[in-house]
């Protein structure tokens, strides 16, 4: 697999860099000095991003930006974007720093911080919850909460989707003895499709098209929509460690900056967006009607709010923030205590790439 988002900027950059690198060799031998530089690719601030799980759509900004050169731009070499295996492994390693910046569940990241993982959220890209309970619709009709009631879940004890399904229950005046539960393990869809459970939590914006495909195509899912039943709070988003806040708020700008200008790209442009990410790897090359499906669904119904209408996309509300870890703190999931607010987010980064307009215009970029 080729190192995920590299290759792109080495295509770009390959000949220029080569003369460039030679030049400057020279100019330092004849001067005899040390530059000071470390960072390896012409000054730019080399970072890594790891991101929650495998490669989806909501993902795109990342390779957009690294793509069509808008890191380049605010000085940045993303050396490297990591596939994940879940939402807390992403939070933990960018909190201890193996990481620079990462993607996940907003949610998870609340948790995180009651578990004293320093993580900060500096953009929320789903402004509300991707997460429904879906059954195959010719199985098991799911046209109102209710339905739920007596079913087999197949259920993962741990992470974003447990989260949201004991969450969605309460919300509803439901607890789980109200359906039978199945303990499952990741990926865990394939048990609805093959009949052994009758529902499982799924996110619209990833398995939704794929589960569609194998039961039988668009529509062949009942999607129980988690925001649209008493479930509030954000989805995923962009976070980074409380350390880089403190100790490099530039870089966080600058890339932040980048992020928010392909955010703006991809809002516009999912078909292209979807070519560059099947684009990224020889085994991702076949899935770019898959990435398209996956972030029309985010266009459709997470991207914007009518605070994203007012304040830019990956915008941030305090009382979205409160409801979200209010929402938690009630299920007793944050065994160490529900964070106070102030700490689970920092919205300046997003206010000044707004004020700069870090996003205006990129979906017409000539870069495509």
């Amino acid at each position: 697999m080729f190192p995920s988002g590299k290759k792109f900027r080495q295509s770009r950059k390959t000949a220029a860099g080569i003369a460039g690198a030679t030049t400057a060799a020279l100019i330092l031998a004849g001067c005899g000095g040390d530059s000071g530089d470390d960072s390896g690719d012409g000054g730019l601030d080399q970072v890594s991003v790891q991101l929650d799980y495998q490669v989806r759509g909501n993902h795109g900004m990342f390779y957009v930006a690294d793509e069509l050169g808008y890191f380049e731009d605010e000085g940045i070499d993303v050396e490297d974007i990591k596939t994940g295996t879940g939402s807390p492994d992403a939070l933990r390693i960018v909190g201890t720093g193996r990481a620079d910046f990462g993607f996940g569940d907003l949610p998870s990241l609340v948790t995180a911080r009651s578990q004293d993982v320093p993580v900060t959220a500096l953009a929320a890209v789903n402004q509300t919850s991707p997460l429904a309970m879906c059954t195959v619709k010719d199985e098991n009709r799911l046209r109102s909460i209710d339905d739920l009631k007596g079913m087999t879940a197949g259920i993962h004890a741990a992470g974003s989707t447990f989260i949201f399904y004991q969450a969605l229950l309460a919300a509803n005046g439901m607890d789980r003895d109200d359906l039978k539960e199945v303990s499952v393990t990741p990926p865990y869809e394939n048990y609805l499709i093959q009949g052994k459970v009758d529902t499982v939590p799924c996110y619209i914006d990833a398995e939704v098209p794929q589960l569609e495909d194998a039961a039988g195509g668009p529509g062949s899912l009942d999607v129980l929509l988690g925001s649209e039943h008493g479930f509030e709070g954000y989805g995923s988003g962009l976070f980074t460690s409380d350390e880089m806040v403190e100790n490099d708020p530039d870089l966080v700008q600058r890339f932040t900056n980048a992020y928010l200008k392909a955010f703006d790209y991809v809002q516009q442009n999912p078909e292209k967006t979807a070519e560059i990410l099947a684009g990224s790897s020889p085994e991702l090359r076949d899935k770019a009607d898959l990435f398209e499906r996956q972030l029309q669904a985010d266009i459709d119904h997470t991207f914007t709010s009518d605070v994203t209408d007012e304040h830019g996309l990956g915008a941030m509300d305090r009382q979205v923030w409160q409801a979200t870890i209010d929402t938690l703190d009630h299920q007793d999931v944050l065994k160490g205590g529900a964070p106070d607010v102030q700490d689970v987010y920092e919205e300046k980064f997003v206010e000044k790439a707004a004020q700069a307009g870090a996003g205006s215009g990129a979906g017409n970029d000539a870069g495509n």
